[in-house]
């Protein structure tokens, strides 16, 4: 049975890559699974395992050329049939039965033929990648599957591979759940083949255990869904699926505390393992790294028109002048608003996003500069974020600032 070999998804924000070396040559024989092509990206080098046993056809795409995500790269002949375009090896048939042989040693539950069981392992998750976690399946078992459909994505700490099935037929069994950090040639889903397969009986536990992957950004639940599990105490429901920590991550610094009215309002989103490396690598740069700053020139004529042409009415109306400060703390909830990610931390593996806004106002005072927050500045007026201001300018100058306030 032929199958087509496709260029598969290489990562985040990368569509294509560079072919730079293949390892069989047309007519070659090939064990299920064993490297027969190299990709390279900018950011990862990508090897193309052989998705079951077999000889590899033809050749598409030659060494050197780029290719895009899901390009079709050669033509495999599965079972050790068929040449190549461009003249089988001679010895191939006696090559196909040797690798055939070794491949039942090796793994004796897979069968290409008459409706046995397949099992879909990890495969080679490139340069010095030896574990990866199991995304969200995108098949249940007692579903259909075609060949080369995609049946799971696994993240590792450099990039996001999608694991297709090798054969077509119903998916008998997931071996590895969601979330769980699997090692190579791990088994992870098993495949009866052919599409008469009888379909399992739904008992199956992982896939009721299953838990979906988290959102990939801070939208997971909403505002009152958070409140909501708060009130009734039910943190555990407000929180993914726990995944082994990566062992490579460093301590992490004590949290600092978090008030109840507050911790009812975050949102706590597990991350990927290559977003945990990035953030791990980002923070590793901002401690060995010369930090610079930039600086960007913004036109306030329209802000200062506007102040005086209404400052009077202001001050008369609500007691308290009309200053620069509230129109700068506005703009800075609006970012908030808008990019969720910069108003968030993270704890350990989590992305704690904040469904509110606490300003930091750097006040003057006799003994020098310190910075009062303005708390919930999301929910006050011009006039409330002025007054606010103004009262803890006068608490700091009064020498009567709590460490609440700070």
């Amino acid at each position: 049975m032929s199958s087509e070999i496709r260029v598969p998804t290489l990562g985040e924000s990368v569509t294509e890559a560079t072919i730079a070396k293949w390892m069989k040559a047309p007519g070659e024989a090939v064990a299920a699974e064993e490297i027969i092509c190299e990709l390279e990206t900018d950011k990862v080098s990508v090897e193309i395992p052989a998705p079951a046993a077999g000889v590899l056809s033809e050749i598409v795409a030659e060494e050197g050329a780029t290719v895009e995500v899901n390009a079709l790269l050669a033509i495999f002949e599965e079972g050790g049939a068929g040449g190549g375009s461009c003249g089988s090896d001679k010895d191939a048939p006696a090559k196909a039965a040797d690798i055939a042989h070794k491949t039942e040693e090796v793994a004796p539950q897979t069968e290409t033929a008459g409706g046995g069981m397949i099992d879909v392992k990890v495969p080679v998750l490139g340069e010095s990648v030896t574990e990866a976690t199991v995304g969200e399946y995108l098949k249940q078992p007692g579903a259909a599957v075609a060949a080369d459909e995609i049946l799971v994505e696994l993240e590792t700490d450099k990039v996001a591979i999608e694991v297709p099935s090798p054969v077509a037929g119903v998916i008998e069994e997931i071996v590895s759940a969601s979330g769980e950090t699997v090692g190579l040639d791990a088994v992870l889903v098993r495949i009866k083949e052919g599409a008469g397969a009888s379909a399992p009986p739904k008992k199956e536990e992982p896939a009721k255990e299953e838990a979906p992957a988290p959102a990939a950004k801070g939208s997971a639940k909403s505002k009152s869904e958070v409140l909501a599990e708060a009130a009734k105490g039910v943190s555990a429901k407000a929180e993914p699926v726990s995944v082994a920590p990566v062992s490579a991550a460093p301590a992490q610094a004590p949290r600092a505390p978090v008030s109840a009215e507050d911790a009812a309002r975050e949102e706590r989103v597990k991350m990927t393992r290559l977003r945990q490396t990035i953030a791990r690598r980002l923070k590793d740069a901002q401690n060995t790294a010369a930090m610079l700053t930039t600086y960007n020139e913004v036109d306030m004529g329209g802000i200062m028109d506007l102040r005086n042409e209404y400052k009077d009415q202001f001050l008369k109306k609500h007691g308290v002048k009309l200053g620069f400060m509230s129109f700068f703390a506005k703009a800075c909830i609006h970012a908030l608003h808008e990019v969720p990610d910069v108003n968030a931390e993270i704890d350990g593996t989590d992305v704690v996003y904040k469904n509110f806004a606490h300003l930091g106002i750097a006040v003057g005072t006799p003994t020098g500069l310190v910075v009062p927050v303005l708390r919930n500045a999301q929910d006050m007026s011009f006039a409330s974020i002025e007054k606010g201001i103004a009262e803890l300018g006068a608490k700091a100058r009064d020498g009567k600032l709590s460490m609440a306030d700070m």
